[in-house]
């Protein structure tokens, strides 16, 4: 259960923590994600940042490690823990039932804000800007699709079962609660929103998408802070996020395996 009030430390100094912690997660972020490219720059020398999202998944397995260590000593020091905060509710079955019905529910002002925002910058042309808006021929990428297949692997098994729990931890679970007790709830929620939408940035394939990804994701980060707030505990929203995350990870694994295979063309 997400705990709304932190044990033993004081509002202030725990919304201070919190707020140390957003800036810490967003800072990890932006460091791993430019590492990523400079690796495959070094190697490629036109590749633009960011990189393909494969490689900034990849980029993700430290981050996310160093996330979860620092929400549990964190928590560790209110005397609470990591195990407690994901703590199902009636049962697991129970709470990936709500994380389904979430994803669902979620995805509608997630897609309006994209589309919104697309308006916003493009007007009518719009439709005619998400080919060139979310797609950078330049991006960093991996070449061979040997490599890419084995790289892909490794996104998959990391990226979707450390990111969300990692970023739910950080957003929702720990940040969010103690900025509650120091401020508010909409200032806190709005602030964690935002942090979590600024954090995408860093995964947008052109500056325009940038705009589009702080957005959408500041609105989809906003809605999980209210189903949290709701619900009090934090697995439902966890299992919606990982499920997201595996779905969109998965492409990094399905073309390599397509074009070894000679379906698609390199």
């Amino acid at each position: 259960m997400v705990s709304a009030e932190p044990i033993a430390v004081d509002a202030a100094r725990a919304g201070r923590r919190g707020s140390l912690l957003l800036l810490i997660r967003l800072g990890l972020v932006a460091a791993a994600t430019a590492a990523a490219w400079l690796v495959v720059r070094a190697a490629d020398g036109t590749a633009a940042f960011p990189p393909t999202p494969m490689l900034a998944s990849l980029s993700l397995l430290p981050v996310n490690v160093i996330s979860l260590l620092l929400v549990a000593r964190l928590l560790r020091c209110e005397g609470q823990s990591l195990h407690a905060l994901f703590a199902p509710g009636r049962s697991v079955l129970r709470d990936t039932g709500w994380g389904l019905l979430w994803i669902a529910v979620l995805y509608v002002p997630f897609v309006l804000a994209v589309m919104g925002t697309m308006w916003l910058l493009y007007g009518a042309g719009m439709f005619e800007a998400f080919q060139t808006v979310f797609y950078d021929p330049d991006a960093a990428a991996v070449a061979s699709p040997v490599w890419a297949l084995v790289l892909g692997i490794v996104a998959v098994l990391t990226f979707a079962p450390l990111n969300a729990p990692a970023e739910e931890a950080v957003y929702r679970g720990y940040a969010q609660s103690r900025l509650t007790s120091w401020w508010s709830p909409w200032p806190a929620m709005l602030v964690c929103s935002l942090a979590f939408g600024a954090q995408h940035a860093f995964f947008a394939p052109t500056t325009e998408a940038m705009i589009v990804y702080v957005a959408a994701f500041t609105v989809w980060g906003l809605g999980s802070a209210l189903i949290v707030r709701a619900q009090r505990r934090l697995l439902p929203v966890t299992i919606a996020h990982l499920l997201v995350n595996l779905m969109t990870s998965s492409p990094a694994l399905v073309f390599p395996i397509l074009i070894l295979a000679g379906v698609v063309e390199s």
